[in-house]
Formats: C-alpha cells, structure tokens, sequence
C-alpha cells in the first residue's frame, strides 16, 4: 500500500499580524495551543479572524489571549460565542515560568505573529517582544531600502544591463 504524502501546504495559516514584526523587536518565539469554543474553530475554518490589536498577558500562572477577533459563526444559533472573549493559551511550565520572569523584568510584552492549523488543531505562534521607537522603525525601513537597491545593482550587473 502506497503512502499518501502531505501537500505542501499541510499547515494553513488562518491569519498573520503584519504589524507586529514593524511595530516590535521579536525576541523569541513560541508555539502554543489555543482553547476554542465549537463555534469559534468553524469560524475560524471559514478564515473570519483578525490578530491586529490582539496581546498576552500571564495571569495566576496561566497565558491568556486577549482581543483576538474571531466574528460570530454565520450558521450559529444560540451556540455563538463571544467574538473578543479571553481564550486561554497552552504552553509547557517552564515556558510560562520563563516568560513570566521576562515579562515582568523589562519592557517587553507577548505578541501574537500567526494562527494557524497543524495536525486539526489551531495553534499560535507566539512571540516574545520589545517595542521599537520610531527612530528604529525608520532605520529599519532604510536598511529594507538599501539591500533591495543591492540586490536590483547585482542583478542588473549579471544581466549586462547599465543603467
């Protein structure tokens, strides 16, 4: 019996916060499962989520979700959830152990970077952060500019084009 390969593709992200990586500094990284109503995986499975003003916080020992928008399920009844109820985040002890020490040490916070589905079950990658200052925003954005400005001056070298 022949082996069916997984499609390229086996981990589908339901949403990205494109923000978080020009607003932040990331730090560190973290995979954690996220504790869903049936309402909210069918909503999310119908890609309706939005991560934009989403955060963490640790409270009592335990990582929760905060503001995360998961709209209504448009075949729900009186089964609906709440669409910016607190989820809780699943993560290992020494994990929330470390992240609390971090957390409350400096000036860094928990950022959501992506939802998304692996194995059926949805997961957060969560990140680690520490805000940037406008001066670094900029300063990144003139880095981005240069390389990209390398790399067109390298290629048009290759190809014999001058311009």
């Amino acid at each position: 019996m022949a082996k069916k390969k997984k499609a390229a593709n086996s981990n589908p992200v339901l949403a990205t916060n494109r923000k978080a990586r020009h607003d932040y500094k990331i730090l560190d990284t973290f995979e954690c499962g996220v504790v869903l109503l049936g309402t909210e995986i069918k909503s999310l499975r119908e890609g309706r989520v939005s991560l934009v003003d989403a955060f963490a916080t640790i409270d009592e020992g335990e990582v929760w979700l905060r503001h995360l928008n998961i709209p209504v399920y448009s075949r729900g009844s009186w089964t609906n959830h709440s669409p910016y109820r607190t989820r809780k985040l699943l993560l290992h002890r020494r994990e929330i152990d470390s992240l609390m020490g971090k957390v409350r040490d400096g000036n860094k916070t928990l950022v959501p970077l992506s939802l998304y589905l692996k194995d059926g079950r949805v997961k957060l990658e969560l990140a680690l952060a520490q805000g940037k200052q406008d001066y670094d925003k900029r300063e990144d954005i003139k880095r981005r500019t240069t390389e990209r400005e390398i790399v067109r001056e390298v290629g048009r070298k290759i190809k014999g084009i001058n311009a």
